[in-house]
């Protein structure tokens, strides 16, 4: 039983050590990496965004801002939490890729890689209770890149945003513009946010 213990407690550690702690760690990422000039957004986060990609095997990969992540283990779809006092919601996440296909070639990007409103607070837990715009696809990075920079951000929710006409299931994925749709449905900038490194499959 004691072995038992020690071993759940360590499955449990592990899974809190990659979570972001600190906003202004977060935004020094961000910062770091260039992701707010390179999707020109505004990025003063007032709270944290916690991504968790579940696992086959193990406990989940919480991401911490910049993390590298092996790409076998993104297949999702990640749950979301959010930390600070940010009320009820509801709120809006979206995750794109600013590195299609290639961060030095970024002809594609942004890649919407999920969008999703209606998610509401329930004790940190973001509960979606409508389907996503965009449903959450698993980062592919083409062989040869460098690692791209997948990056989850939550807004609060508008009134237009229900009713936009801009993006819908079928919509293409590349060449999107998380500024452009954010101020053209009045979300406003990002209140939480994170992000994570992922490259191609050693074995393509």
């Amino acid at each position: 039983m004691y072995l038992s213990r020690f071993v759940s407690l360590f499955a449990l550690a592990l899974v809190a050590v990659g979570q972001d702690i600190f906003i202004p760690a977060v935004k020094k990422a961000f910062d770091d990496a260039d992701i707010p000039e390179d999707i020109e957004i505004v990025f003063n986060p007032t709270a944290l965004l916690e991504v968790s990609l579940p696992q086959t095997v193990g406990p989940p990969i919480i991401l911490h801002a910049g993390i590298h992540v092996p790409r076998n283990d993104t297949a999702g779809p990640p749950t979301f939490h959010v930390v600070g006092n940010v009320g009820h919601g509801p709120f809006v996440v979206a995750t794109v890729d600013p590195d299609a296909p290639t961060p030095a070639d970024p002809t594609e990007a942004q890649v919407r890689h999920f969008l999703g409103g209606n998610f509401f607070n329930e004790n940190g837990l973001l509960v979606n209770v409508t389907p996503a715009v965009s449903e959450f696809r698993q980062p592919t990075p083409p062989a040869g890149s460098p690692a791209h920079r997948y990056t989850f951000l939550l807004f609060n929710q508008s009134p237009e945003f229900n009713s936009q006409t801009l993006v819908n299931a079928s919509t293409i994925v590349t060449n999107f513009n998380i500024s452009q749709f954010a101020s053209a449905v009045d979300l406003g900038n990002p209140i939480a946010g994170t992000f994570m490194l992922v490259a191609p499959d050693p074995a393509t």
